[in-house]
């Protein structure tokens, strides 16, 4: 894997056995629809390799907080901080549910909130839900969960409105944003 655009364009990520990363032209697609991104605060949960939270920074994110629990990938994780040479990162080592109830209390809000869950486990809905019952994205932010094609996600969970979708093979790309749900029904 490699980050596709930015100061970083064309560096390797390294990634634990055993997980799905985003691919490369997925990565592209989440930042082509978002278009400038330079300054932005960017939260990926179930990190995995952190590939998504690197090519954010490598196009002008401020900052980039990656939430991980498997020791395997926190070990690739930092591998690649290291090799990146990147300051701008952080790494919460805990459980996804965990660190949204955290950034809560902490009123920690990001602009961007990247979320890709293992498939066949519930848990890109779940992870949504505990999004809309505890508020970290800011007032025009995005959030963005990649989801196994039969996962089938609401349209509104509390005041986050998914307002495009995207495939790419057996993934799906959800992004939502904060909206009225009432003005979606119509």
């Amino acid at each position: 894997m490699r980050i596709t655009s930015g100061r970083h364009k064309g560096k390797e990520i390294k990634a634990a056995r055993n997980i799905r990363p985003t691919q490369d032209n997925v990565r592209k697609a989440v930042f082509d629809i978002l278009g400038d991104i330079e300054g932005v605060s960017f939260l990926e949960l179930f990190a995995g390799s952190g590939a998504v939270a690197f090519e954010a920074l490598s196009r002008g994110a401020q900052q980039a907080v990656l939430v991980e629990y498997n020791p395997d990938c926190l070990l690739a994780i930092r591998k690649n901080i290291a090799n990146l040479k990147e300051v701008a990162c952080s790494v919460y080592p805990v459980q996804v549910d965990k660190a949204i109830k955290e950034f809560h209390q902490q009123a920690r809000r990001f602009d961007i909130i990247f979320s890709d869950p293992p498939y066949y486990r519930g848990l890109a809905k779940k992870t949504l839900q505990s999004l809309a019952a505890y508020d970290i994205l800011t007032a025009n932010g995005f959030l963005i969960i990649q989801h196994f094609k039969k996962d089938d996600l609401p349209v509104c969970a509390g005041d986050l409105t998914l307002f495009k979708q995207k495939t790419y093979g057996d993934s799906i790309l959800s992004f939502y944003q904060k909206a009225s749900c009432q003005s979606q029904a119509g």
